[in-house]
Order: C-alpha cells, then sequence, then structure tokens
C-alpha cells in the first residue's frame, strides 16, 4: 500500500477519525496539567502547602515520562499505537481521580504525581503524532495541527469547567469528575478510530487476502537511529524545544496565580485563559496549514519567537487589561504549537523509519522542560516574592528558540525507496 501515492483529499477522505480520535486523546493527556492552577488556592488553603510543593507535582509526573519517553516510542514502532493507547487511556483515568485521595501529606502528594507521570506516559504526545504522521503526508502539517489542537481544546474548556467543578462538588470532585468524564469520551473515538498506518496495511492486506503479511511491512523512509544522533537539525530542533517548553508551560501552569496576584478576579482569570485557548485552536490549525505551503523552519521559527511578546506584556504592562488579554491571545496562539512544529520537522529531518525513537527523544526534551518549567517558576516566585525575573527569563528565552530554529537548513526531500538517506 502506497500511502504517498495519495491525494491530500484522500488523506483526509480515510484518516480525519484517527486525526479527531488523536486529538481528543491528546486533549485528554494535557487535562490534569491545564486544571493544576486552579487547585493550587484550594489546596493550600485546606492543607497550607506553597507554590513550589503544588510546582512539584507535575514537575516530578513531566520528568518521570521524560525518563521513559524513549522507551515507549520504541514501543510505539514495534506495537503501534492502538495497542498501547487503548489501555494507557484506562489507567490515565484512574490516576487522575485518584488525585482526590490527597490527605495532606506532601510525601503522598509527590508520591502520587510520580505515579501519575508513569501512567500519563502511555497517551502523550508520540502516541498520536505517530499515528497520524504516518498515515498524512500531503496534508501532514495541518493534521497534526489539529492533533496538537487537543491541548488547545483542553486550555479552552478546563478552567471554567474546572472551577465550576470545583466551586460545585469541590476540589476532590472536580478531580474525580475530569478523569472519569473527559477520560470516557476518549477511551470511546479511540476505540472507534484510532488506527495508525500499520493497523490499515494489516487490514488492507488482510482484505486481499494476505493476511499472513507481517505487521510493520510498511516501508517509510527515514535515517537509522544512529544517522539521528548525528544530526545538527534534530539537535536544533530539540534544544529550541526544550528552551521554549520550559519557559512557555512554566507560565501556563503559574498565568492563573500570576493573573489573580495582579487584581484579576478568579472568574475573570478564568476565562481569560479560556479566550487563550481558543486563540489557541486557530494558532495551531493557521500553522499546520502555513507549515504544508511554506518553509517550516521559518514559519516554526517565527511562531516560536513570539512568545517573548507575552512574557514583555505580563511583566511591564500586567496592570492593562487590554495588555493582558492580548498577551494571553498570543500566548494563546503559539500554545501546543511547539509540539506540532517539533513533530512536523522531526518528521522532515528525520523520516518515519524511526519516528516514534526519534521523537520519543524528543518528548523525554519537551517532558523535561515542563516538569522544570513549572518548579522553576514556583521556586522565582518563592524566593524573589515575584514573577518577574522569570518573566524576562521568558523574554530571553523563547526570543533564542525562535532563532534556532530559523537558522535550520533547507528541509530535506526523502527518496520513497528503501534508502534512508535524505537527497539534498
Amino acid at each position: 500500500m502506497e500511502y504517498s501515492a495519495r491525494t491530500q483529499a484522500q488523506e483526509w477522505s480515510s484518516g480525519w477519525s484517527l486525526v479527531l480520535a488523536s486529538a481528543i486523546g491528546f486533549s485528554f493527556f494535557s487535562v490534569l496539567l491545564s486544571a493544576i492552577g486552579l487547585f493550587m488556592e484550594p489546596l493550600h488553603r485546606e492543607f497550607g502547602w506553597d507554590k513550589s510543593v503544588l510546582s512539584a507535582g507535575p514537575a516530578i509526573a513531566t520528568g518521570v515520562t521524560a525518563l521513559l519517553s524513549p522507551f515507549y516510542g520504541a514501543m510505539i514502532d514495534r506495537f503501534g499505537s492502538r495497542r498501547l493507547a487503548l489501555p494507557g487511556i484506562v489507567i490515565t483515568i484512574a490516576g487522575t481521580a485518584m488525585f482526590a485521595l490527597a490527605d495532606g501529606s506532601r510525601t503522598q502528594w509527590l508520591m502520587m504525581w510520580a505515579l501519575f507521570g508513569l501512567l500519563l506516559t502511555s497517551i502523550k504526545s508520540t502516541i498520536w503524532t505517530t499515528a497520524v504522521a504516518g498515515v498524512f503526508e500531503k496534508g501532514r502539517g495541518l493534521a497534526l495541527g489539529i492533533v496538537v489542537a487537543g491541548t488547545a481544546i483542553a486550555q479552552t474548556v478546563v478552567p471554567p469547567l474546572g472551577n465550576w467543578l470545583i466551586a460545585t462538588t469541590g476540589w476532590r470532585g472536580a478531580f474525580f469528575w475530569l478523569g472519569a468524564g473527559w477520560g470516557g469520551l476518549t477511551l470511546l473515538l479511540c476505540w472507534l478510530f484510532l488506527y495508525d498506518a500499520h493497523d490499515r496495511y494489516a487490514r488492507a492486506a488482510a482484505r486481499q487476502g494476505e493476511a499472513a503479511r507481517a505487521r510493520g511491512s510498511v516501508s517509510l523512509p527515514g535515517l537509522t537511529k544512529a544517522q539521528a544522533w548525528r544530526s545538527p537539525a534534530l539537535w536544533m530542533v530539540g534544544a529550541s524545544t526544550f528552551i521554549v517548553m520550559l519557559l512557555t508551560i512554566g507560565l501556563g501552569i503559574h498565568l492563573f496565580p500570576i493573573l489573580t496576584e495582579s487584581g484579576v478576579p478568579r472568574e475573570t482569570a478564568a476565562w481569560m485563559m479560556s479566550l487563550g485557548g481558543i486563540a489557541g485552536v486557530i494558532g495551531k490549525l493557521t500553522t499546520g496549514a502555513l507549515l504544508d505551503r511554506f518553509r517550516p523552519n521559518w514559519i516554526g521559527g517565527l511562531t516560536m519567537g513570539v512568545t517573548a511578546v507575552t512574557f514583555f506584556m505580563l511583566d511591564r504592562f500586567i496592570g492593562s487589561t487590554a495588555a493582558v488579554i492580548i498577551a494571553v491571545v498570543i500566548n494563546g496562539y503559539a500554545a501546543g504549537t511547539k509540539m506540532q512544529i517539533c513533530a512536523f520537522l522531526t518528521v522532515g529531518y528525520a523520516g518515519m523509519r524511526n519516528f516514534g525513537s526519534i521523537y520519543g527523544l524528543m518528548s523525554a526534551l519537551v517532558a523535561l522542560g515542563s516538569g522544570l518549567g513549572p518548579f522553576l517558576a514556583g521556586r522565582i516566585y518563592d524566593t524573589m516574592g515575584d514573577y518577574g525575573p522569570f518573566l524576562w527569563f521568558g523574554v530571553i528565552g523563547c526570543t533564542a528558540g525562535g532563532l534556532l530554529l530559523i537558522l535550520l537548513p533547507p528541509y530535506p526531500r526523502w527518496q520513497p525507496a528503501d534508502d534512508a538517506a535524505p537527497v539534498s
């Protein structure tokens, strides 16, 4: 089965349901991380925990996923997305609801986050991007944009939904319902529609009387693992993604307290964050379309770099409602496109031959940055008494991250044959 010979319309005709399931799956991955800022005040009020402790939990979870990402990426290459995602969704539902059992012990809190990181690895970005990247080629940028828009769905819906759940059911009930409700919908859609390139090839072969052909027979071009380690372009993509994720995820987790401590009411802050989520959906779809049409490193570099404006405006113009809204919208527009851009460039520079393993390493950098960012922001706040120094780190770091992508070499063209070497 030659996927490369299909038109973009044919790709979407057969793959739209896969994109839908993957987008909702990715949204579930982001639900608790998008909501944790909402729980900081209720947990501080009940248990007296400071922001360092509250931020350390997500840092531990993402640290665990960082350690496991390369191994999980290799498992995806071997077993496929469906076999791993379905049980992963079930255990993540249980893991999200588990936080309702917090009893005030800091040790228990941190241990629950360590366990949650282990469970969350099973539905991280690698599984969804691998499934879609293997089925789409002509429309890959937009398809990946819709998948990573799952995070924007979470960012849009979770703040007002989570705030309402906390107000009506308490913080314990909110943990349970975020897991059971969102996770249940995710499980249903993935059960129906999550079939990657290898699944589709095997089903087509079976219909043609070739059921004996082995899973994974699709010929996918790309680098070997050794070649990937020696690729300067992949190292630049990884470094840029790590820096920007470190800063923007740190901002995302602490954005709610940044706004409320500046005098913005909780409900207004929640809706502002929701507005950023709406901008995120637009940003991901727009970026996906642009990646399919223009030089991807320039699109990626400009999108990464513009987030520096958010940090600057939150530091210098936090007293202006209009400026805050602009900052939140800019941040929302770029939020999540970082994973989209990273995945798109990784496919371009590494190919699909070992995409799961290679992107697993990229995801490890993403998880490491995502975990350290919230802790760094919380630590700076507890030490310095405000978020100012962290916001200036964001201005400098996001600018540097954008420049790294702009300086990437030309995008390679892959040979359709089994030869792994790109055409220069």
